[in-house]
């Protein structure tokens, strides 16, 4: 079920309304089967798989708590957990790419490898569970959290439908408390929410599928096509995976709003950083900061020395992008992001020197622009690999633009690249409208308690045409089929 669909729709408004009218100890179960109905209506039978994650992760969390002291036997209990679910994570995501590169090896010594007859299909959001349920028995290996006694309970945490399928990846200490509060219907609380979720609307349906159109058209035709036209879909591209996952996360986080749910923030204004570290504090924050809770900071962090730190710097990155992703293409992405921030700090005392030097003013407007420019463009140039449907394609992209250029062609094809005049027009104008938020947001904090706090008939005349912008700009209609969320592959 997509939040972009007549089901959902239906279906929030349904499961929100009995919420509340449910007695405060039967809430949970509620939610508890709303959420694997949710999960249940793109495979049934892949709900097993989050049953199972669910299980193996409970009975861990006993088991750790019941060792006490003894650190070997929690160590294993910990182990196991691990092992176990990253065994299932592999089978499902990894185990085609894992044949593919071994048959390649072996055929390199002229052996050919005869590959199982069977297909396996990637479940949605495995990814994003498998890790919510593993930071759940770190943190009671550390003591973080008590471990959760209640079987159905927990099952709730791992499975709780607005942020199942594409985050944000939430911890077991913030999400897990909450289930045991009473939530009352707030309508401040609800009209805020609800004001998330339909901006979250507006960044998907109006943005991001608009900007879709036009990328996959490059990427799909880009042999056809001059090499400017590539450019100018990965810089759509940048827009379009922003505005679609920023769009999930944002509905995801309104909704639990709404039903008395605090989410953690999961984007914030990130092509407004200034670096390429600074952007992963702003981008994907829940995975950020569980790579850097659970894997940097075990591997020793920046703890012992700058050459290990950068080593472990690289090692998360290049896990990182083999988290997205079964292709090399995204190890490539995840080791390219890697690496700007290690040549960064190891160029830092060179940019110090240059700027005393030429007394450039770095607190000024020019530098700090260029810098968010800068940035812009080392992420985008990455966004390519992200993008392309292998490493040979993207390859296969760069040669093409720096061949066949052809800058000059571009403006008399830039409106057959998919979207006619009008529409090219709304995508930019999307852009603009994305942009202009997050630079208020960025100078002024937050803007929903703002709109919240204007006169009454200008209130209303927002949510007006903020629900009209969506009805005339979306992109649905007769043939059109609710485009499923990026992230959902992951």
């Amino acid at each position: 079920m997509l939040f972009n669909s007549v089901d959902f729709l239906l279906f929030f408004p349904l499961v929100t309304a009995l919420y509340f009218l449910l007695p405060h100890g039967a809430r949970w179960v509620w939610l508890l089967l709303a959420s694997y109905y949710f999960y249940m209506c793109w495979n049934a039978r892949y709900a097993l798989l989050i049953a199972l994650s669910t299980l193996i992760t409970y009975a861990s969390g006993l088991l750790i708590h019941r060792s006490g002291e003894r650190q070997g036997l929690k160590k294993l209990w910990v182990f196991l957990s691990f092992a176990s679910n990253l065994a299932i994570l592999f089978f499902f995501k990894y185990f085609d790419f894992f044949l593919d590169n071994l048959s390649a090896v072996l055929a390199l010594g002229g052996i050919v490898l005869r590959r199982p007859g069977f297909d396996v299909v990637l479940p949605v959001g495995i990814s994003f569970y498998t890790f919510q349920a593993l930071s759940y028995t770190v943190d009671v290996y550390r003591r973080e959290v008590e471990p959760e006694k209640n079987p159905f309970r927990y099952a709730l945490f791992v499975s709780f439908f607005p942020q199942l399928v594409a985050g944000p990846i939430e911890r077991s200490k913030n999400l897990l408390g909450q289930l045991y509060e009473r939530h009352s219907f707030d309508p401040d609380r609800v009209r805020e929410g609800l004001l998330l979720m339909l901006w979250g609307m507006f960044e998907k349906i109006v943005v991001a599928d608009r900007l879709a159109m036009l990328v996959d058209h490059v990427y799909d035709n880009y042999a056809e096509l001059p090499g400017a036209a590539i450019v100018v879909a990965t810089v759509f591209f940048a827009f379009q995976i922003y505005s679609d996952f920023a769009g999930y996360s944002h509905i995801a986080i309104g909704a639990a709003q709404v039903m008395g749910f605090t989410l953690m923030e999961n984007f914030r204004r990130p092509y407004l950083a200034r670096s390429a570290a600074d952007f992963w504090r702003r981008w994907h924050i829940s995975l950020s900061t569980w790579f850097r809770d659970y894997l940097y900071i075990p591997l020793g962090g920046n703890r012992k020395g700058r050459g290990r730190k950068y080593i472990n710097t690289m090692v998360t990155f290049l896990v990182s992008g083999l988290w997205h992703g079964a292709s090399w293409s995204f190890v490539v992405w995840g080791g390219l992001n890697g690496a700007y921030q290690v040549l960064g700090e190891m160029l830092s005392p060179v940019r110090e020197g240059v700027c005393r030097v030429l007394r450039v003013n770095r607190k000024g407007l020019l530098w700090r622009g260029g810098q968010t420019v800068f940035t812009f463009c080392l992420i985008d140039f990455a966004w390519l690999f992200f993008r392309a449907p292998s490493f040979s394609a993207a390859r296969g992209m760069l040669a093409h633009t720096l061949r066949n250029f052809q800058l000059s062609a571009l403006p008399g094809q830039l409106l057959n690249l998919k979207l006619n005049g009008p529409n090219f027009l709304a995508a930019l104008a999307g852009v603009g409208v994305l942009l202009t938020a997050d630079l208020l947001q960025e100078r002024l904090g937050p803007l929903r308690p703002r709109l919240v706090r204007l006169a009454l008939p200008v209130r209303w005349a927002f949510y007006l045409a903020a629900v009209l912008a969506v009805l005339i700009f979306g992109v649905y209609g007769p043939g059109y089929d609710a485009r499923a969320f990026a992230y959902f592959q992951f």
